[in-house]
């Protein structure tokens, strides 16, 4: 005997129909406004650089040329600040998952004494600060000026990646596993490392990438904080090689050829500064798709599900 099973469908109403084709058309929109500014930094990167100052580049690129990458690339600081970066970004990240996720986990426990009052502490951190002169001189007084350590440091905390992760352990992890662990004669260390770690590998991905990004795109800390060029990080080099192929003017020229020499230079910064944005971003993009599964698992993990 033969079964058949018919194929049922659902028929789509004229406005589910208008509804979803809005959504297609604004879901492009979206998609375009997003990736049109990274695609044309790398055309107007790799462009003339004429052409690029007057405005001439707009969808595909004109006369070829890697001469703003070879003047970015020819500088030997910008390899320092590469090594500083790399480094800065692994140890605060590290650092940064060591403090956060320990405090994450204490306090999504309900019976943690003095819960509330140790979140709304560090909650109030979130909006109130001492200031940038206090911080200064607190970080002088700790003999911290010019050191690798102040970059790494200042990173080590994020309340909102705590607040993230509290909120992943207190509604993702069953309490059941935890009572399971105690039974067996486990305490609070070994539910954390035998349970707790193993099941957020999401979260602190997550985490991890928030925190590396945070990292690898710092300067601010490290323009206030350092002042040796052996220490800044990428995005200061960078920056002070774009402002030190600033520092010239057609005006200054003596005759037509240093003149001509000049304006090349003025039309090369541009180029310049699309390059700049694509060797200080090139290395978390690359990174990026390694993390994208646990990235996407772990934003949505711990959200309110309807």
């Amino acid at each position: 005997m033969h079964y058949t099973h018919a194929k049922s469908t659902i028929r789509e109403s004229r406005g589910d129909k208008l509804f979803g084709a809005i959504v297609t058309i604004f879901l492009l929109c979206a998609l375009l406004v997003t990736l049109y500014p990274l695609y044309f930094t790398v055309i107007a990167s790799i462009s003339d650089p004429y052409k690029v100052a007057t405005g001439q580049i707009y969808f595909y690129p004109q006369g070829i040329t890697l001469e703003a990458y070879q003047n970015i690339l020819k500088e030997s600081q910008v390899w320092v600040g590469y090594k500083n970066t790399l480094l800065y970004a692994v140890l605060g990240t590290l650092l940064h998952l060591a403090c956060t996720i320990p405090c994450a986990y204490a306090l999504s426990k309900r019976n943690l004494p003095g819960r509330r009052s140790f979140t709304l502490f560090f909650m109030f951190t979130m909006y109130f600060s001492g200031g940038m002169i206090p911080s200064y001189l607190l970080v002088k007084d700790l003999n911290l000026i010019d050191t690798r350590t102040v970059l790494i440091l200042l990173g080590a905390v994020s309340v909102y990646n705590m607040i993230v992760a509290r909120t992943f352990f207190a509604s993702s992890i069953p309490e059941e596993l935890y009572e399971s662990c105690r039974i067996d004669g486990g305490n609070e260390l070994r539910a954390f490392f035998s349970i707790a770690l193993p099941l957020s590998k999401p979260i602190i991905a997550v985490i991890a990438l928030y925190a590396a990004v945070g990292q690898w795109n710092g300067y601010f800390n490290a323009l206030i904080y350092t002042n040796k060029p052996a220490l800044q990080p990428l995005q200061l080099v960078l920056r002070n090689v774009l402002i030190l192929n600033q520092s010239f003017s057609v005006a200054d020229a003596v005759d037509a050829e240093e003149m001509a020499y000049m304006a090349r230079r003025a039309y090369m910064v541009q180029t310049m500064k699309y390059a700049l944005v694509f060797v200080a971003s090139a290395p978390i993009m690359c990174a990026y798709p390694f993390v994208q599964k646990y990235f996407v698992k772990g934003v949505m993990l711990g959200s309110v599900k309807g």
